[in-house]
């Protein structure tokens, strides 16, 4: 029962109620006030009003605004630390707390969560294309459906994001915390009401324009688009605080010693990733805020109908939505440049190079958006430059796959389940990145731009560009966030399910798109000859639904029952396994100096850190 009641009265859900309460307050005074106006009745106005009013009244009610208000009003803050007073450790995890490691495993177990429910879509709408006709879905929910699996994995992505970045950056450079500890916080909360208004979306009618919400589609979806609007803009608060704050923190908070090319090599791809958080998610905050105030109060910006463009959505969204592809690509290829020199017991070839080369990602992703208009009707003076740039992404990512293979190369190679993921890692994003340049030729994209093939060749660069490094970095780190190893049994189980149902599935899909299967669709002609081939995707998508299902019993069980962890069982050089098990509150007791290079495993008699002597010594 107390646990019961340590929920009820948790931010979580102090959050959720006024986020309930602060809507209705809303959508009232809007109705309220056209009432009086005279103005005839007009659900949306109220919705959207409502729903913006619903987020701060969950920051409210969750207490993230707290402190910031008393400051207001001249009260003094302090920061609190340790667990509520009176309350069990784990209850940290339900309330706000400005500990950055609290705050990446909040972020950590909500994408997981998250991942679970857009997981669970895809698998519904996966059922009902396995055989021709529509035998369990109507169209209306078909559309939902997939609409709503491809933005909420989208979300659960940007949390996976936030949970590694959160966690490991400050540890890694030898930080107490981040710069600012509240803003860290609000970026965590500000995406939950987020979450909760895409999902109410699917409530009130759904929407069926994609995870894009291309205008004019918009204006002639059910009310639940505006919801799915409002929900994508929000979350783009979280992203802009918390890249802000990770690039302060780096900036300003690294180890004595720590230069630029002494930094763990994960930091340099959350600093690219940052930057294209801060500066891209701007862009595509601005269209969706125009898409829901054409809608809801009649302005005028992508309506051919009232003079408006189309296209300026889509030059918009895909200025923002291309490169938020490499925001999660690029802290997963972090991981696995992490990782490879700890399993091969070899220094990191090219360190230099690939740190460079997240940033040179980073860059040439913000001039290639346009490939995703190649049949919108552009002009070749726009096709054939954005064909061009689309192509020199190889550049800088092939520059990673060399180093890859020359740290590999005759490595004394251990395969425990960080380092599998790694490799699966490795050769999916490699079949997912080779299948790129044919959707960003002009030629081939304009006969397979709608077709299947793209999905399985972004199912391929998400799976191995973040999926595959993300349960690489959980089961790396387990030990040092818990203090207990995870079932190595089941790690490995976990990854031998999911590898070959990850295989079939894209491939499928692939194969799908050739035979002229078109995306975005809730039915198909039995003629064209995939069902079969969609019977086996859908027994693929059950294969890695249950493995990752495996992956969350270990990770909840081995909390308990498994054995004490050693203090650094992978041997790694980085600062983070140099302390105790789990990390103490202020990370590290006695501060170190960076004297050596990060990766130099298998070198005699070199040293990345020196601890400094403990005072009174």
């Amino acid at each position: 029962m107390k646990a019961l009641w340590y929920f009820l009265t948790s931010s979580f859900t102090r959050g959720l109620i006024g986020q309930a309460i602060f809507t209705a307050i809303g959508m009232t005074f809007v109705n309220a006030i056209r009432s009086v106006m005279g103005l005839e009745a007009n659900a949306e106005p109220g919705v959207v009003f409502g729903a913006l009013l619903g987020v701060f009244g969950f920051l409210l009610g969750a207490g993230v605004l707290t402190d910031w208000i008393k400051w207001i009003f001249g009260k003094e803050t302090p920061l609190r630390h340790g667990p509520p007073q009176g309350k069990p450790e784990w209850t940290r995890y339900l309330n706000v707390d400005y500990n950055h490691k609290v705050i990446g495993i909040q972020y950590g177990y909500t994408s997981l969560l998250v991942l679970l429910v857009g997981g669970l879509f895809a698998l519904i709408f996966r059922i009902e294309l396995a055989q021709p006709g529509m035998t369990l879905l109507t169209n209306d929910q078909y559309n939902t459906l997939f609409s709503a699996h491809g933005i909420v994995m989208i979300t659960a992505m940007l949390l996976g994001v936030g949970a590694m970045v959160n966690y490991l950056v400050p540890l890694m450079i030898g930080a107490a915390d981040m710069a600012f500890p509240r803003l860290n916080a609000f970026s965590y909360w500000v995406g939950i009401p987020a979450v909760v208004l895409i999902l109410a979306g699917m409530v009130v009618g759904g929407w069926d324009t994609g995870w894009v919400g291309y205008a004019p589609l918009t204006f002639r979806a059910p009310l639940g688009v505006q919801l799915f609007l409002l929900g994508f803009y929000v979350n783009g608060f979280s992203s802009i605080a918390g890249s802000i704050n990770l690039i302060v923190t780096v900036a300003t908070m690294r180890a004595k010693g720590m230069t630029l090319f002494r930094m763990p090599i994960f930091v340099w791809a959350a600093i690219a990733a940052a930057i294209i958080q801060m500066t891209a998610t701007q862009t595509v905050g601005v269209a969706l805020l125009m898409n829901v105030t054409e809608r809801a109060i009649g302005l005028s910006f992508f309506n051919p109908a009232n003079g408006g463009d189309p296209l300026l959505y889509q030059h918009l969204f895909w200025f923002y939505s291309h490169p938020v592809v490499y925001l999660f690509i690029l802290p997963g290829l972090g991981v696995i440049s992490e990782l490879l020199p700890v399993f091969s017991r070899k220094p990191l070839f090219g360190y230099k190079w690939i740190a460079l080369s997240s940033l040179g990602i980073a860059l040439v992703g913000f001039l290639v958006w346009a490939h995703h208009m190649f049949v919108a009707g552009l002009d070749n003076s726009l096709r054939i430059p954005f064909m061009i740039s689309t192509l020199f992404v190889a550049v800088p990512t092939g520059v990673k796959f060399f180093s890859w293979v020359g740290t590999i190369w005759e490595g004394k190679i251990s395969l425990e389940t960080p380092m599998l993921f790694v490799l699966g890692a490795i050769s999916v994003f490699l079949i997912g990145g080779v299948t790129g340049p044919i959707l960003g030729t002009i030629p081939t994209d304009m006969h397979l731009h709608d077709t299947y093939w793209v999905v399985g060749h972004f199912h391929a660069t998400m799976f191995g560009g973040f999926i595959f490094p993300f349960f690489a970095a959980i089961y790396y780190w387990y030990p040092k966030i818990t203090g207990r190893m995870y079932k190595e049994s089941l790690g490995k189980l976990h990854f031998w399910l999911m590898v070959p149902g990850f295989w079939v599935m894209s491939l499928g899909q692939m194969a799908t798109g050739i035979m002229g299967m078109r995306r975005r669709i809730a039915d198909y002609d039995p003629a064209l000859g995939v069902q079969n081939i969609h019977v086996l995707i859908t027994l693929a998508a059950f294969v890695i639904g249950w493995s990752v299902l495996i992956m969350v019993y270990n990770l909840v069980s081995s909390a308990r029952s498994q054995e004490l962890a050693d203090p650094n069982p992978w041997r790694s050089r980085s600062p983070e396994w140099q302390i105790p098990s789990p990390v103490p509150e202020f990370n590290y007791d006695v501060p170190f100096e960076v004297v050596g290079d990060p990766y130099d495993y298998g070198l005699s008699g070199v040293a990345y850190i020196r601890m400094a002597p403990a005072s009174g010594d």
